[in-house]
């Protein structure tokens, strides 16, 4: 499968891959700004944009918006991370000029009606509350906020409620002036699309944006430190978390390595030693998150309370086998298989290469093919693993809790722990 990237005339990227087997296209623009390059003022407005956008063009009212998608059968969507804000869609291959149409005016020509805007605050307002009432998904917010406190990376995604009810218009239109340009956005498409046909689709309708970004993100600095909230419910959720490396570090293959051996699946050490041999949760695993500058490494665990005291200990002893290079190759080469496997079958979903192929080029100004990834993963040995360990589990952990607890390894003693 050939990738083709071209560069208009204001510096914005178009990419694709083409697929001429498919009835369909997945396309979209990813734009490389996101919470993490948001100020404490306006924290949220990365999200509260994302969804404004889809409220209303100089061309199109909200209805038309979602109409023109939908009447073709189409489906359309979009995303805000800490890094990254995307808003994409799959068609039908000749409604491949309808979407991109109704994409690019989305993010170019949005006029963020009044009557909108009040409504879908109370619609983000909702979604806060939601995941605040949602044990497993806020302790993630506590956790990313103990590991870098006092930063943008530390912050929410959805941002604070009345933070959120303060949105105006001005305030969108200031952060596209800032944040959104050419040069920190990607046009990918995946399917049955010519390049060249992408590209004359496209850059009639985007080729006059503005070029330059005018925003400069915070330093991303890892602090740890400890977190703890009681609620009256049947879990405790657990993370702990160490300081990992940014996308840009030659480490990041091992420590994705890591993390497969750790907690990446049935057969990973956290899920046989904690879940299939003591039956001390339903669910366990290990994650490893990458940025521009830093990255972060958790384990994640939900128990019962009378389970905590023993949760921990297994979770330590696990990290300090792995330090201690007691990893055996057929470890090794399942995770380097399960790995490769799933680099692979990520090429059958266009949405998910698109994805892919977007992200590689804001992340690295270039796209990987498959077979240069796999051959990264095959050059990895058994001592990068074990080095990449070291280094991650030496740094001052994260440690999150939240839900019902009495007794549990108090911060310290996780530190004496782990020494």
């Amino acid at each position: 499968m050939n990738t083709q990237i071209s560069t208009l005339a204001n510096g914005l990227t178009v990419i694709t891959q083409e697929r001429p087997q498919l009835e369909t296209v997945s396309l979209g623009i990813w734009v490389k700004t996101g919470s993490a390059c948001e100020t404490k003022s306006n924290n949220g407005i990365s999200h509260f944009l994302e969804h404004m956008s889809f409220k209303g063009t100089k061309a199109r009212t909200a209805l038309q918006i979602t109409e023109e998608i939908e009447d073709v059968g189409g489906q359309s969507n979009a995303y805000t991370s800490r890094e990254c804000t995307a808003y994409y869609a799959k068609m039908m291959k000749e409604d491949a000029e309808l979407a991109a149409d109704v994409l690019i005016d989305s993010v170019k020509n949005s006029v963020f009606p009044q009557e909108e805007l009040v409504k879908e605050r109370d619609v983000v307002v909702q979604e806060i509350k939601q995941t605040i009432d949602t044990p497993d998904d806020i302790v993630f917010d506590y956790f990313q906020e103990q590991a870098f406190p006092n930063q943008a990376l530390g912050r929410s995604i959805l941002g604070p409620i009345e933070q959120v009810k303060s949105f105006g218009r001005e305030d969108l239109f200031n952060y596209i002036n800032t944040n959104y340009a050419a040069e920190n956005m990607v046009l990918c498409a995946v399917g049955n699309i010519k390049h060249d046909d992408f590209v004359n689709i496209t850059a009639p309708r985007i080729s006059d944006y503005k070029s330059k970004v005018s925003f400069q993100a915070d330093a991303q600095s890892y602090q740890g430190g400890f977190f703890a909230q009681k609620r009256d419910i049947e879990q405790t959720h657990v993370i702990v978390g160490f300081n990992s490396c940014s996308y840009q570090d030659k480490m990041h293959c091992a420590v994705v390595m890591l993390s497969t051996i750790l907690g990446g699946g049935m057969s990973s050490r956290l899920f046989q030693e904690i879940r299939e041999k003591r039956g001390l949760v339903y669910t366990v695993y290990s994650f490893n998150s990458m940025f521009s500058q830093t990255g972060l490494f958790g384990i994640y665990a939900g128990t019962e309370a009378k389970d905590l005291p023993q949760l921990l200990p297994v979770v330590v002893d696990e990290i300090k086998k792995i330090c201690n290079d007691l990893v055996s190759q057929k470890e090794f080469e399942r995770a380097k298989t399960q790995i490769k496997a799933g680099l692979k079958m990520g090429l059958e979903s266009s949405s998910s290469t698109a994805e892919v192929l977007a992200r590689q080029y804001l992340m690295y100004g270039r796209t990987y093919t498959i077979p240069e990834l796999i051959a990264k993963y095959d050059a990895l040995t058994l001592e990068d693993v074990r080095q990449a360990a070291q280094k991650i589990f030496a740094s001052s952990p994260t440690y999150t809790l939240l839900g019902a607890y009495d007794k549990y390894m108090e911060y310290d003693q996780l530190q004496k722990a782990l020494a």
